[in-house]
């Protein structure tokens, strides 16, 4: 399993309710943790079991120390890092509530993009999977089409989580389309179905799959209707950050294990909700989701 996008470094501050402008409060619990939404995505899959090497790029500061002991920790090979001269790593600060679990990120980054040329230089032999933040779109665009190229039977998937200029470069290639419910508020939808038919019409993919929140999911294969999932919801919601993540690991996770493409997303769905009611990611062996 190969992930492609950036590591961050995230400053969790969790607080009673979130602050008022102008207010100050109280810390109830602080953490310095590794951030990132394809290393997230990596970490849920190693700790399912899957054997997985990230690539993005990293600075020259301790903060990047922290993110390669922290991804080595988890069994995530990084000997493809990108390590950039002179490099701040990105960081995130979040506030987190603890009075819905809801999260609000301010993100700070002035550290260059993995280039198609990098990827060039990272070996394919051996991979089964490929999975792409949906950022730096003409470069990723390129990297896809490498994969398509010298190694057309590996599933490409590409997680679209915000727009960006030139994001309809990625609508190409990939085998799966992973999205976001603020992806598809961004592009005027309020309904998961009517986004899902209009992301199957601008792309080739054979499955499209938005997470709508509290909603749960909702998917769609080529040629199928559209299907909804209902949320899994935990007995108390308190940390929502990286949801998304763990949901997109949950569908990958599933596709791996040769499931229909509903139970797939049935099981991402649970996941995701049993990550929300735990703070972090949740652990494997705390719970490992089936389509039941």
């Amino acid at each position: 399993m190969l992930g492609v996008g950036i590591a961050v470094l995230d400053l969790v501050q969790e607080v009673a309710v979130y602050p008022a402008e102008d207010e100050e409060v109280r810390a109830l619990a602080q953490r310095r943790v590794r951030g990132g939404n394809v290393t997230n995505s990596l970490a849920v899959l190693s700790q399912l079991g899957h054997a997985c090497r990230w690539i993005g790029t990293l600075g020259e500061d301790p903060a990047a120390d922290l993110i390669r002991a922290d991804l080595t920790g988890h069994g995530i090979e990084t000997r493809d890092a990108v390590r950039v001269p002179g490099g701040v790593t990105p960081t995130s600060s979040i506030l987190l509530s603890r009075a819905n679990g809801s999260r609000t990120i301010v993100h700070s980054r002035d550290l260059p993009e993995l280039s198609a040329g990098d990827f060039a230089e990272v070996s394919l032999d051996g991979v089964a999977w490929v999975h792409f933040e949906g950022r730096n779109p003409q470069e990723t665009a390129r990297m896809i089409r490498r994969v398509r190229e010298e190694a057309p039977d590996v599933p490409v998937s590409v997680e679209l989580e915000k727009p960006r200029p030139g994001i309809e470069a990625l609508l190409e290639g990939p085998r799966f389309l992973l999205a976001s419910r603020a992806f598809a508020r961004a592009g005027g939808f309020e309904d998961a179905g009517a986004f899902l038919d209009d992301l199957v019409r601008r792309s080739d993919a054979a499955l499209c799959v938005v997470a709508w929140g509290a909603q749960g999911a909702a998917f769609l294969a080529r040629g199928d209707p559209v299907q909804r999932v209902p949320a899994y919801v935990p007995r108390r919601v308190v940390d929502t950050l990286g949801a998304g993540d763990v949901f997109n690991a949950g569908v990958i996770h599933g596709l791996l294990q040769g499931l229909p493409f509903a139970e797939a997303v049935v099981q991402a769905v649970k996941l995701a909700g049993l990550k929300c009611g735990h703070p972090g990611v949740v652990m494997a062996r705390e719970s490992t989701p089936t389509s039941g």
